[in-house]
């Protein structure tokens, strides 16, 4: 069901689209002039506006909209006689337009038409911002496509985003994604952890230092603000801050100015901020952790990514699509998760969420043998509150640790690179050894410890 925004200031009208709205099966929503129609966009998928309105006419509500959200098709409704308005509405970025009286017919299939266009659009946009990420956006639940339609919706627009969500759910896949379907996708992506750098240096590498501004200074450098600038910079867990470096990071978003360690002057950026947290910053800040002035700052659009517990239905897309990747990357396109295996990680919990799970199938991928990979590689514990669930922990089969050794993932990548020898061999074992370095009777021990044959 999509949301349709009827906009007019004859009662009759709106009573009218309104009700043929409803007969299609969608949700209208009314405003009876321009302003109000801007305050009534969120969530909106077609708008439907009359073109003569007090204060603000169509064609001026059409530009504002444009200046939201280009995507978001706008029907204009003219009076007969105004094709030289209907034109120029087109070619400000109309959607179409249709003259009063108009045949019901006509406007519901006008109505179903702008719709599609509309999940076009978006389908577009993401399969863009997919191509630029280097990686899918799985995701068909009702509780990721309310999220991606409303990254797809506050992408466009330049304002700051706090992105929230558990460890593992996918929050750094979210804030690339507000860059990449962003008007500034063509220009740089700049990425800082904000828990992996020490408070004392987090400043300098945030802001820049000029040389000599601290022991072992020995040259000026740029910092992630000025290498962003024009661009996005994401912070990931940005709760993880000191104060003093919020009071200077606030500055820079109020401003848009930043000045480096031991510099005398001020630079101007032009930056597009993107904080992730996996910390209640309202909670923080009631703790005394975390700026109270910084956090309204950072959160004027708040994205919460939901936990896997909430779009348990997303498991086996994602399943198939990392079994697709990890089996890429090791060189094991011939092994295949079965049925039975992939249900029963559907059915898993998984406290890590996503993270955990895409670790668990780069396991399961890097340890298997050629073939089919059976349930008993993966035992999932009994489902919370059944009757096997309350039984004693030594009874119940634990999932295994999702994440991958570093031999593990060692003996993943040798395995992929002996796959690929062999194939780009045709084969024959001694030319593979060959290329690989080894001795014919090294590369059979690989063979064997892998179970690719001797």
């Amino acid at each position: 069901m999509a949301r349709v925004l009827v906009v007019d200031d004859e009662p009759a009208l709106v009573y009218a689209l309104k009700a043929l709205v409803k007969t299609l099966g969608h949700e209208p929503v009314t405003a009876r002039s321009g302003a109000e129609a801007l305050q009534r966009l969120e969530g909106v998928d077609a708008v439907l506006t009359d073109f003569s309105m007090p204060e603000m006419d169509g064609l001026a509500l059409l530009d504002a909209i444009r200046k939201r959200d280009e995507t978001l098709p706008v029907v204009l409704v003219t009076a007969r006689g105004s094709e030289r308005i209907a034109v120029r509405a087109m070619k400000q970025g109309a959607y179409e337009y249709v003259t009063k009286p108009f045949e019901a017919d006509e406007m519901a299939a006008l109505i179903e038409r702008a719709l599609e266009t509309r999940a076009l659009r978006r389908e577009n946009r993401l399969l863009a911002a997919e191509r630029a990420l280097g990686r899918a956006v799985v995701g068909d639940s009702p509780a990721m496509r309310r999220l991606l339609d409303a990254v797809a919706r506050v992408a466009t627009k330049d304002v700051t985003v706090l992105v929230r969500g558990e460890t593992g759910t996918g929050k750094e896949l979210v804030a690339g994604l507000l860059h990449a379907q962003s008007r500034r996708a063509a220009r740089p992506l700049v990425r800082f952890n904000c828990a992996a750098i020490p408070g004392d240096l987090a400043e300098a590498e945030l802001f820049g230092h000029a040389r000599g501004a601290f022991t072992g200074a020995a040259q000026a450098r740029r910092g992630y603000f000025a290498e962003a600038s024009s661009g996005t910079l994401i912070l990931d867990e940005v709760g993880e801050l000191p104060l003093g470096v919020q009071a200077k990071l606030l500055r820079a978003l109020q401003e848009g100015e930043i000045q480096p360690l031991g510099a005398g002057r001020v630079e101007k950026v032009d930056v597009r901020l993107v904080a992730s947290t996996n910390r209640d910053l309202a909670e923080e800040v009631r703790a005394g952790r975390f700026r109270e002035d910084l956090y309204y700052r950072l959160a004027v659009v708040e994205l919460v990514v939901p936990p896997l517990r909430e779009h348990r239905e997303d498991i086996p897309a994602l399943v198939e699509e990392f079994s697709r990747r990890y089996r890429e990357r090791f060189g094991a396109e011939r092994v295949r998760l079965s049925a039975a295996l992939v249900e029963g990680l559907a059915r898993a919990d998984w406290p890590g969420n996503v993270r955990q799970l895409e670790n668990t199938v780069a396991r399961l991928i890097a340890l298997a043998p050629e073939g089919e990979i059976g349930s008993d590689a993966f035992p999932t514990s009994p489902a919370p509150g059944t009757a096997a669930a309350s039984r004693a922990p030594a009874e119940v089969e634990e999932p295994p640790d999702g994440a991958l050794t570093l031999r593990e993932q060692l003996d993943a990548v040798e395995r992929g690179i002996v796959v690929r020898a062999l194939a780009s061999a045709g084969g024959n074992q001694s030319e593979a050894a060959r290329r690989l370095g080894l001795s014919r009777s090294a590369l059979i021990d690989r063979l064997k410890k892998y179970r690719l044959g001797s």
